[in-house]
């Protein structure tokens, strides 16, 4: 299993949500570069990023700082927020982006991510973020009526391999994932099913390894200190 440690971002600096409200968020360390070189001392291939003004704004803002990563350190780039259009991804890919998260347009928009997964095939991933089971778009601030294991199913028949699923009742609470729904997420579709929400030690690391979930991400638990990145790392390998 990857772990993917997440950094989330506002105005270029590196923050973190309570539940996903916005209205929470707290800057979690000084600067971008030094917080993902800390993550490749720790061990990380990845580093899952989020554009969080992109997300409201719906387009990229925060682009500078997510391509610097990219370009100034080893770690490869997972990316979402913000990204709605097939000229966003390729900005993105072409300035060294490893994959592109597909989040409110996965719904809202399902032909753009069959047209992106024909051009940019394995580079797309989609996130899929849930409250009591029903997907919720745009930062997390619109709900829908469509259950999460639906849209995976929909998602896996363009051509999807990878979904992030994020339970938002559990993300940045540091109060265990929802193993139950990912489960059912994992049993539903073929795709490779990345965890979000929730992780608070290196319990619930050993319980999505034995899950058989593809990876974890990884948050609050490294800014809180409750979470050893690099034991963490050494146990899913």
């Amino acid at each position: 299993m990857i772990i993917f440690p997440a950094i989330d971002v506002i105005d270029s600096k590196p923050v973190r949500l309570y539940k996903g409200e916005f209205s929470t968020a707290q800057q979690v360390a000084d600067d971008v570069l030094e917080t993902a070189q800390g993550f490749v001392d720790a061990g990380c291939e990845w580093v899952h990023m989020v554009d969080l003004d992109g997300s409201l704004k719906k387009e990229p803002v925060n682009t500078d700082t997510f391509i610097s990563v990219a370009k100034e350190t080893p770690l490869k780039v997972e990316l979402g927020g913000g990204i709605r259009t097939m000229k966003d991804i390729d900005l993105y890919v072409n300035a060294g982006i490893s994959r592109i998260i597909l989040g409110s347009v996965a719904l809202k928009n399902p032909e753009l991510v069959k047209e992106a997964v024909k051009e940019f095939g394995d580079i797309i991933a989609v996130g899929i973020d849930a409250k009591n089971g029903f997907v919720a778009t745009e930062g997390w601030v619109e709900k829908s009526d469509v259950y999460f294991t639906d849209l995976a199913k929909q998602m896996e028949s363009v051509g999807v391999k990878n979904i992030i699923f994020t339970d938002i009742s559990k993300d940045g609470t540091l109060a265990g994932p929802n193993l139950k729904q990912l489960l059912e997420i994992n049993n539903a579709v073929s795709c490779d099913i990345t965890a979000s929400g929730g992780v608070t030690d290196i319990n619930d690391i050993m319980n999505l390894r034995d899950s058989d979930l593809y990876g974890a991400i990884c948050g609050k638990s490294i800014y809180e200190g409750t979470l050893n990145l690099k034991e963490a790392v050494e146990a899913c390998k």
